[in-house]
This record gives structure tokens, C-alpha cells and sequence, in this order.
């Protein structure tokens, strides 16, 4: 492999001395003489190699400073408004998975775009603390290495590891950017628990409690036993059983029992003469020591002589009340009787605030009964009562059996504990008002979104509750809130909102004064809790920009952003929490557009899951990776020790060779490519693979190129933004092509169907460029006869223009392979007009306008009739395998299709090498010798107005073809059969539209005769 001096491959720690890595570092990059920096020089390669083309590339664009904003470099031709984008922060609990890598390959192809057509582009990076899931993984990390919990060690010291372990995983996140190409501007990089983003942090929250849209309140929430926190609904995982099922949960050494459904009785306080009793379900019986009531429908004539009667608690003896709920009871289910437990289920909890229950919690933080009423399961866990309470109501007489039930089980997504729902106090936001605007703001056309996501935006907005935002965690923004405690008790605590302690005092002794009371009578204590993730995550089209959150800060230059993109999955747990409070501090919505994608699934569509071995490693896809080393990296990593043996048989059956080395650029491409899968994106390597093939054929060209454009006795000339003008159909045809191709490109980026582009680029390159254009202009290229230099140099110079654009066009897509290519055809063309630009990626993307004059329909049909002829023959010549020089009869109905055949009809024979008769069905009526030729000729039906035909001469391949069109037949056959019963059902008529009807039965006449032209031929072989 030849190599050029200077051309290192990066080093694995490339970016420890070389980019901004932990926050509040300077980015060295930026300090880096750009003038000593070389570009990246290579020998042309004699076959494709991705380690090779994606080593230096992204080192040389940073250090030319073309991802900054700030940079000089291009800003001569700089025109347009700026473009500003986030990257969503990824988490720094490990490394980036394959959902990372394609919100880098959407954002990356749209801010190279953006750039190419002449904004100035900040694509901000950051990395997020994320609260409950970076301390799940550091908690886990201790236990595995060291056997201690955070309790051991204290809040200070666990605070520190969590330190280590971000800086670690930060550092790794960054380099899987680095190689993905991603063009971030590095100088903004940011965290979101550093000192800018904490402080606006702080300031945000103390001004929306200081406007009362933060308050506290004591409410029903979902409960982790094992994190011991308050969730978010995302991070809740639901999951369904349909009868009696064991699952093992964390921390316990015995299965629980799910799906099944007890019945017990409520014995009546005072029996009436139809009931001494009622019957209630549950699948969770160890809540009912919390039963404040039973609840009956008002309108249930079974019931009516209950309503104001009471019954009896059957363990703890108390008397409870009977209430009429509609809204919770359904007389269908069960015995038309539910227990109500307000403190442990959110529908109780609604249904004891409509009548004023008292909401008992019968649990503690840690799963554990608490104030239960009975002294011998006090510190039990919630399951381990289970079948003693089952044990009791029998020897009351009241346990009415049990049945399998489906039921629907709330998992914490981080640990797998089932969800206790528990009331607790917690932080909130009022989101009503804010949410309001948020919906006026895409309405409006404030905010542009895609249609398909609007009413989930509605119907969401319409209905949402207020914000839970605390977190009893020890990772995360201590919420600044202290309470003020009186210390003889005499009063109910109050609570200030401050930015130190300092403050708090200050704000404490002014709020004493205006009580006439001596500030030495209280006491202050920040709250212990931390603000959930997603509060700083809201913040960031504002804090990343520079904005401190104080009421004096100025609104950033660059807010609002340009557009947000992310994945559908957040687009309100993130996305419109943006919208509300971003929006409400900066007067303005904080992005023009959103943009989402699918979440990424593997190739047999489950959901991503590092227990279940499924998780890919964008660097594996890249660099290539043995079977050997993805155990390694199970059995090394974070995984509960019943986990890693199921993860490793699931890795040896998804890749039982390991992962190939793709590239970035095939990765990149093919992930943008799966954008057009709206719901979800099934990923499958082997896709990665065929698109690395591509970028083979991208190579392959490029070097036929080359070959030609160096030998060559004039240089060949093109200007990028104004294709030369051509003479013969090939190359009227292939710019035709190119036009085509560049407005959809175009179309892509603006509409934000990006997957439309990369299927652009590849049809035109593959199909338009190398199978029709490349192999036509061969004869041409390779003929050396005297007066066809002229031809030979406009065929070289419209090929280059046609790379050259085709590189510029997949750029945003495959940025290494395009670099390395066009760099290299640089040096053999000489740029009409203006100095060429030092980087492809700071090059003009192609403009459509530019290429209006090139689009010929005509041509294209023209062409499409000669290809087709063409590729008849090849047809027709594989199947007999008849001489090295055979003559073709070709019979065209029409006149303006002969006349078309008998214009090109030189080019036709030089490049099939055969010779060809045109002729016309009163040519065959008129001439009896030809006509009897027709009929013992093997043919080709390349329209229905066109066909070809080759006598045929056996062969010793004859019986080789003879199957081969035997198998094509069966298959056509079994394709009318199929069409066939689909156009012959009943719903057919009425459901199919019209177009698609019209299609079916071209499509059926195409088969049928198809199928008289295979029968013709076998029968002609077999005679």
C-alpha cells in the first residue's frame, strides 16, 4: 500500500492533547498555525480501503478551522443567514450506540449542506450528565469492583466517581464523533452540569419559582424502590404478561408472581338482606392494607342498597366507606367492586381526591411496609407479605380464590424494579400556560413540523400535567431551594429560592422582617434533591449559546437555532419542554423547524437493549469487529452477571462472524438512507455492507477517470457551477441525468427528505453513470483513430463534470470517500473561472438552477429505447450463446422509433459489437425469407411496439438456456397467478385506488407477454 511521508494514522488518544474534551478546557485546536498545517496527501489507492481514506481527513478540516463559526477560512463566500443547530447531548453512561450515530449522520449531511450552500454553520456539541441513569451505571460500576453502594462512601465521594467515570466516557463519546466525521464547531462544546449551563440552570429555576410557575406539592408519583427516586414517564418501561408469570427483580433471590388475580371479600358493617359482603380483585394484595374505601358504580342495580354503608377491614378490623364512582368502577369487570388505595395507584389517587380521602402510604422508599397497621410486617419487603396477607384472609374466611390475568407491569427502565406508585413531595412546574403557547407556536407555523407528528404534538399539549422535576438522586443539579425551619416547630416550613447559601440567609432574614419575627428563630437547609434531566436539557437552545438564566443576561446573537432534529421518542419529553421554557425566557420559540427520525431497532425489529446483546457499536461498524471481542466487551462491561450469558448467545446468533469493516461513509449513508422508515428503522449491517460497495464503485469510477484524465495530451477543463455543453446523445443523456439527480438532492435538503437524496446519488452514480454512461463512452475513449480527440476530450470533461458534481452532491452523505476523490480530480482538471476552493466540504453545492439548460426528456426517452435494445440483445446472446458477431433483427412498429434506431444505430453496433437490421412489420409481409427467419428466431420483447429477434443456432449451451428460461417462466407464471388473485378479490373494486389498478393491469398485460416470449423460445430451443 503506498503512502505518501507525514500521513499518520490518529492514534487512539488523539483527542487527550488535541480537542476540548472535559468542559471548561480551552480547545487547543483553535490555537493551532494554520498555515503548518498540511493537507492530507495520498498515492491514489488501486482498490477502495476505508482505514486508509477516513484516517486524517477530520483532524485537516478541524484544524483548518471549516467546522468553526468563528473561522475565516471560507468567510469570503459566506452569503446567506447563519445556520445554528444542537446536537442532542448524548449521555454520558457509556458509549454511543447506533441511535447516536444516526442523529450524527442526519445532523452532520444538513450542516455540511448548509455550509456547501453558503451559511455561516454552528453545529453545537454537547454531552448530558443524565441524572438516573449515570448513577445507576457508576452505582452498579462500585458494587461490581469494589462491593460498596453510594451509602458506603458517602454523597461527596460517590459525587467524585461519577466525575471519573464521565470524563472517561466523555472522552470516548467524543472520538466516536471524531470518527463519524461529524463537523461540530468543538470551540462551543459543553456539559450540562458546567459552570455556564449550571448557572442558567439556577437562575432559570429560581426566577419560574419566584413567578409561581415552580411550586411544591405532595402528590402520587412513579417510585423506584431500587434508585429510591421519582421517575419521568420515559423511564418507565411497560411491560405485558397474560397469565401467571415469574420475573426476577432486582435484588431479590426468589422470582415474583405476576398475572394473577386475587379475590377477597369486605365483610358489610351492617348486613342487609342481599349482601353480608363484597368482593373486590387485585393482582397487587399486599396494597390492601392501604384500602381507604370500596368503590361501587352509582348506576349498578346490584349495589343500589349500599350506597353510604361501610365495610370491614378484614385484616386490620377498621371500619372503611362504600362510594359511587363512575368514573372509576366498570360494572362489566369482575364483581362491579374495587378496593381503593389512593396512596399506591394513580386511578385510586384520583378517585380519593374527588371524595377527600385520607391517603394512608403503607410503604417506604425502599419497597418496604411502613405504617401498615400490623407490627409484624413492619421492614418487610412489599412482596415478601404477599403470601402471609393470602394466608390471614383465608383464616378469616374471606380469600375468594384466584385466577390468570393479563396485566400490564411499569418497570423502571434503568434497573428493571417494578414501578410503586407513592405519594411523595416533589418539585413542579405549571405547564399549562406554557404548554399553551408551545401548541401556538407549530399551529401558528412559528415552528415548522411534519404533519404526521402535529396531532401527537396536540393531543399531548392539550392534556398535560405538571412537571415533576425532583429527583432524589445525589448526581444532578442540587435544586436550589432551601427551607426555612422554625425551630419550636410553631409554624408550617416555607421554602426560598436562592443561588447560595449566602443568598438564602439574606432572602430569609427579609422574609422574617416582614413577619416582625428575629431571623435567629429559624433554620436554613437546601434541599437534598436534584432537578431532573430534562430541566437543564430544556434549557439548551439558550444556555448553550452563552445565556446565564439571570433576568439581566441578553438573549444570545444566535437564539433562536435554526432547527432541532432528534428522535420521535423525546419529542416531548425534550423537544417541547424547549418549546415551553425556552420560549418563555427568550420571548421567542428557540427553533425555526423540528426534524424527527425513527428510533433505530435491530434487523428483527426488537428495541435496542444491552442485556439482550443487541446494542452495536458505531465503531464496530467502522473499524470492524471479531465475535471474540463483542463478548469481551459483555463480559467487561456493566451487565448483571444473570445477564452476560444471555447477551452472549444473542451476539453469537446476530453475528456469529463478527461485524465486517464498512466505514464511516457506508454507516453514514446507509443509516440516512433508513430515514425513510417513519414509524421504525430495522437495522440490518448487511445493508452497511452493500452500501460500502457503493463507495467501491464511487472509487472504481473515479479511477477510470483518472486513468483516462493522465493520459490525455490537453488538460480537460470544467467549470463546477456550469456544465460544458455536448454533441452526442451519451452525453446529452448523462447531463440530462445529472440535472435530474441534482434537483432532487436539493429537494432532499430542503424538505428534509434526506433518504431521497442518498437515493438519488446512488441511481445516478451506479445505474446513470457507470452502467449506462461509463460503459458508452468506452468506445469512444479507447478509440484511437485520428479525428477523435475533440470527441474523446468533451466525453473526459463532461465525465469529470459529472464526478466532480456527483462527489459535491454525496459529500454531506460519505464526507471521507468524497474528500479523497475529489482531492485527487483536482489535480487533473484545471477550474474555469475561479481559484478552487482547498476542501471539498467548503466547495459550491451543486445548484439546480445551473443545470435547468442540461434537461432533456426527449433524450432520456431516446436513450431509454436504445438501452433497452441493447440490453435485449445481451439478453437474447447470453441465452444462445450464438456467434462473436451476431446479426440482430429488430422490428419497431413505428416510424419515429426505426428512424430513432437508424440514427444511432453505429453507436449501437460498435458498442454491442453485433450487427442490427431495422425493420417494420410491412418489411416482414413483403419479404417471405425474412418472415421465415422471424419465426425460428429466439426474441426479445423490449416494448410492446419493439422487439428483437436472434435465429437461433444450437449450441452446446442450448440446454444450459433451456432452463434457464424454463425457471424464468415458472416465475412469471407463479407472478400472474399472484396478481391475478389479488385483482380478483372482493375488496379489490372498492379499496384499490384507480392509479393502482391501472398499474396492475399494464403490469399484467407486461406479464402475460412476457410469458408468450419465454414460451416461443423454449419451444424454439427444444425443437
Amino acid at each position: 500500500m503506498l503512502r505518501t511521508r507525514g500521513f499518520k494514522r490518529p492514534s487512539t488518544s488523539w483527542w487527550r492533547h488535541r480537542h476540548l474534551i472535559i468542559t471548561d478546557r480551552i480547545c487547543l485546536s483553535t490555537a493551532v498555525n494554520k498555515e503548518s498545517v498540511s493537507k492530507p496527501t495520498h498515492e491514489f489507492l488501486p482498490a477502495y480501503d476505508p482505514k486508509v481514506v477516513e484516517s486524517d481527513w477530520q483532524d485537516w478540516w478541524k484544524q483548518k478551522g471549516f467546522f468553526s463559526s468563528s473561522s475565516a477560512e471560507y468567510g469570503s463566500r459566506i452569503s446567506k443567514e447563519p445556520f445554528t443547530m444542537l446536537l442532542p447531548p448524548p449521555n454520558v453512561t457509556g458509549d454511543l450506540h447506533i441511535g447516536h450515530a444516526l442523529t450524527a449522520s442526519i445532523q452532520d449531511a444538513i450542516a455540511r449542506w448548509h455550509r456547501m450552500s453558503g451559511h455561516t454553520v454552528s453545529w453545537i456539541p454537547g454531552t448530558d450528565h443524565a441524572g438516573i441513569a449515570t448513577q445507576t451505571v457508576v452505582e452498579r460500576s462500585l458494587m461490581k469492583s469494589r462491593q460498596v453502594t453510594r451509602l458506603d462512601i458517602g454523597r461527596d465521594a460517590f459525587v467524585k466517581e461519577v466525575w471519573k467515570w464521565k470524563e472517561k466516557h466523555g472522552d470516548r463519546i467524543i472520538y466516536q464523533l471524531h470518527r463519524l466525521g461529524a463537523s461540530l464547531d468543538w470551540e462551543k462544546l459543553f456539559f450540562t452540569m458546567d459552570a455556564q449551563r449550571s448557572e442558567a440552570v439556577t437562575h432559570a429555576f429560581i426566577r419560574l419559582f419566584n413567578e409561581g410557575l415552580i411550586y411544591r406539592d405532595t402528590r402520587l408519583v412513579n417510585w423506584c424502590c431500587a434508585l429510591q427516586t421519582a421517575l419521568s414517564d420515559i423511564e418507565v418501561d411497560y411491560e405485558t404478561v397474560t397469565g401467571r408469570t415469574m420475573l426476577q427483580l432486582v435484588g431479590r433471590n426468589k422470582p415474583v408472581e405476576f398475572g394473577v388475580l386475587h379475590k377477597f371479600a369486605y365483610p358489610l358493617s351492617t348486613p342487609t338482606p342481599s349482601h353480608k359482603e363484597l368482593v373486590v380483585s387485585t393482582t397487587r394484595i399486599e396494597t390492601m392494607l392501604g384500602d381507604c374505601a370500596v368503590a361501587i358504580h352509582p348506576d349498578d342495580p346490584r349495589y343500589i342498597e349500599l350506597h353510604g354503608k361501610s365495610v370491614i377491614h378484614p385484616v386490620l378490623g377498621k371500619t372503611i366507606p362504600i362510594i359511587c364512582d363512575a368514573d372509576l368502577v366498570d360494572m362489566e369487570f369482575g364483581t362491579g367492586a374495587v378496593k381503593v388505595t389512593p396512596a399506591h395507584d394513580p386511578n385510586d389517587y384520583s378517585c380519593g381526591r374527588r371524595h377527600g380521602l385520607t391517603v394512608e402510604g403503607i410503604l417506604g422508599r425502599r419497597g418496604e411496609l411502613k405504617n401498615c397497621g400490623v407490627p409484624e410486617y413492619e421492614g418487610m419487603d412489599r412482596f415478601d407479605v404477599r403470601e402471609d396477607i393470602i394466608r390471614r384472609l383465608r383464616d378469616a374466611g374471606v380469600y375468594r380464590g384466584q385466577d390468570s390475568h393479563t396485566m400490564r407491569i411499569a418497570r423502571c427502565s434503568r434497573t428493571g424494579d417494578v414501578i410503586e406508585p407513592m405519594v411523595q413531595p416533589q418539585w413542579y412546574v405549571r405547564c399549562s400556560k406554557l404548554a399553551k403557547r408551545a401548541l401556538e407556536a407549530v399551529e401558528m407555523g412559528e415552528i415548522g413540523m411534519h404533519s404526521l407528528h402535529k396531532e401527537e404534538w396536540r393531543r399531548w399539549l392539550d392534556n398535560i400535567q405538571d412537571w415533576c422535576i425532583s429527583r432524589q438522586l445525589w448526581w444532578g443539579h442540587r435544586i436550589p431551594a432551601y427551607r426555612i425551619k422554625w425551630k419550636d416547630g410553631s409554624k408550617k416550613e416555607s421554602w426560598i429560592a436562592a443561588a447560595s447559601i449566602e443568598e438564602a440567609r439574606s432572602l430569609a432574614h427579609d422574609f422574617c422582617s416582614t413577619k416582625n419575627i428575629s431571623s435567629a428563630s429559624v433554620e436554613l437547609a437546601q434541599d437534598e434533591d436534584v432537578l431532573d434531566t430534562w430541566f437543564s436539557s430544556a434549557l439548551l437552545p439558550l444556555s448553550a449559546l452563552g445565556w446565564n438564566g439571570k433576568e439581566s443576561s441578553k438573549i444570545p446573537t444566535h437564539y433562536p437555532t435554526t432547527l432541532i432534529e432528534t428522535g420521535t421518542d423525546i419529542l416531548f419529553f425534550w423537544v417541547a419542554r424547549m418549546v415551553m421554557l425556552c420560549t418563555h425566557f427568550g420571548g421567542h420559540v428557540p427553533f425555526k423547524d423540528i426534524l424527527l427520525h425513527a428510533m433505530v431497532r435491530d434487523a428483527q425489529g426488537r428495541k435496542m437493549s444491552k442485556s439482550l446483546g443487541n446494542v452495536i457499536d458505531p465503531l464496530h461498524v467502522i473499524e470492524g469487529v471479531t465475535l471474540e471481542r463483542l463478548k469481551e466487551g459483555v463480559i467487561s462491561g456493566n451487565l448483571a452477571s444473570s445477564e452476560v450469558a444471555r447477551s452472549i448467545a444473542l451476539l453469537e446468533n446476530e453475528f456469529p462472524d463478527g461485524i465486517k469493516t464498512c466505514g464511516a461513509d457506508a454507516l453514514r449513508f446507509s443509516l440516512v438512507s433508513y430515514t425513510q422508515q417513519n414509524r421504525q428503522i430495522n437495522m440490518d449491517i448487511s445493508n452497511v455492507i452493500s452500501t460500502r460497495h457503493f463507495c467501491n464503485k464511487l472509487w472504481n469510477v473515479v479511477k477510470f477517470a483518472l486513468h483516462h484524465l493522465s493520459s490525455t495530451t490537453s488538460p480537460t477543463t470544467y467549470n463546477p457551477s456550469s456544465p460544458p455543453l455536448p454533441t452526442t446523445l451519451a452525453n446529452r443523456y448523462i447531463l440530462s441525468r445529472l440535472e435530474d439527480t441534482v434537483t432532487k438532492c436539493d429537494t432532499a435538503f430542503v424538505t428534509h427528505k434526506l433518504h431521497e437524496g442518498t437515493e438519488a446519488i446512488r441511481q445516478f452514480v451506479v445505474g446513470d453513470l457507470c452502467d449506462v454512461y461509463v460503459e458508452l463512452s468506452k468506445t469512444v475513449l479507447y478509440d484511437n483513430q485520428e479525428g477523435t480527440q475533440e470527441l474523446r476530450n468533451e466525453t473526459l470533461e463532461i465525465l469529470g463534470h459529472c464526478l466532480d458534481t456527483s462527489l459535491r452532491l454525496a459529500h454531506p452523505f460519505a464526507p471521507f470517500v468524497t474528500e479523497e476523490l475529489w482531492q485527487h480530480l483536482q489535480q487533473y482538471a484545471e477550474i474555469k473561472k475561479r481559484a478552487s476552493p482547498p476542501s471539498i466540504m467548503v466547495s459550491e453545492y451543486p445548484n439546480p438552477d445551473d443545470y435547468r439548460r442540461c434537461r432533456d426528456s426527449q433524450i432520456e426517452s431516446d436513450m431509454a429505447t436504445i438501452l433497452g435494445v441493447i440490453r435485449g440483445s445481451r439478453s437474447l446472446r447470453q441465452r444462445l450463446r450464438p456467434s462473436k458477431n451476431p446479426s440482430f433483427i429488430v422490428e419497431a412498429s413505428d416510424k419515429e422509433t426505426r428512424n430513432l434506431l437508424r440514427l444511432y444505430l453505429e453507436e449501437i453496433r460498435a458498442f454491442t459489437r453485433a450487427d442490427f437490421q431495422i425493420v417494420s412489420k410491412e418489411d416482414l409481409s413483403v419479404d417471405p425469407a425474412l418472415s421465415q427467419i422471424i419465426k425460428t428466431s429466439a426474441s426479445y420483447s423490449v416494448a410492446p411496439n419493439l422487439k428483437i429477434f436472434l435465429p437461433a443456432t444450437p449450441t452446446p449451451q442450448s440446454n444450459l438456456s433451456l432452463s434457464q428460461l424454463s425457471r424464468k417462466l415458472e416465475k412469471v407464471n407463479q407472478d400472474i397467478e399472484r396478481l391475478k388473485l389479488r385483482m380478483s378479490r372482493e375488496e379489490y373494486e372498492s379499496r384499490v385506488p384507480e392509479e393502482a389498478k391501472a398499474k396492475d393491469r399494464r403490469r399484467h398485460a407486461a406479464l402475460e407477454e412476457e410469458r408468450q416470449v419465454l414460451e416461443s423460445n423454449i419451444l424454439l430451443l427444444q425443437n
